[in-house]
């Protein structure tokens, strides 16, 4: 079976490369692309980004990423957000996010290793729950105000929401249909980081089976 191919958007702030690299040894085929077919055509996208928000989000819109990532989880297509890309999904401070989820990122200062606290159903992060990982960020989601307003009578196709702890709890990491956020930086986090990037990128094999036209 081929490689999946993923690309990593070039959206013009950061520094993607050891990104990239952890990636093709998850075993993708890698392209770090600003060109929109590509983005579309790709088993998986991937946004990734350090540093402002306001940069990253103004990067986005200025190559049309807004629109194909819209039109990829419309289609049910992979998108993985990291880092400034997971407060992307979301509203920032004094700017406007893609709002593909209600809530607002707020200052939460951690350079250094948390837990996760694991909850059934994660794909991604299934028996890690007593593994640290890596985290380096100023912001991050303390709440997700989605799943507090899911039906209480079931949890079926519910975010799966992955927390950690670093004074007080954040989200680490979303599992929600076709788009997938991290907070943690996989590419930082050792054995544990490489297990998860290896489940993403096997599981774009089974969930692009259509390409679109």
């Amino acid at each position: 079976m081929p490689a999946p191919t993923v690309v990593v958007l070039d959206h013009g702030t950061g520094d993607a490369t050891g990104f990239v690299a952890a990636l093709e040894r998850a075993g993708a085929s890698v392209d770090v692309s600003l060109d929109k077919k590509a983005a579309s055509e790709a088993d998986g996208l991937v946004i990734v980004g350090d540093g402002d928000l306001a940069e990253l989000l103004t990067g986005l819109r200025a190559v049309g990423a807004d629109q194909v990532i819209d039109r990829r989880l419309a289609g049910g297509r992979p998108v993985l957000a990291v880092d400034v890309g997971l407060h992307a999904m979301f509203t920032g401070p004094g700017v406007e996010g893609l709002q593909e989820w209600p809530g607002t990122v707020e200052e939460h200062v951690h350079d250094g290793w948390s837990t996760l606290e694991v909850p059934e159903g994660s794909a991604l992060f299934a028996g890690l729950g007593d593994v640290p990982f890596r985290f380096a960020h100023a912001y991050a989601a303390r709440r997700f105000p989605l799943l507090e307003t899911w039906p209480s009578d079931t949890r079926l196709n519910a975010p799966v929401v992955v927390w950690a702890r670093h004074d007080e709890p954040f989200v680490a990491a979303v599992e929600n249909g076709p788009l997938t956020a991290l907070q943690l930086r996989p590419e930082l986090s050792g054995d544990a980081g490489a297990t998860v990037l290896t489940r993403w990128v096997a599981s774009l094999n089974s969930s692009n089976t259509e390409k679109p036209a």
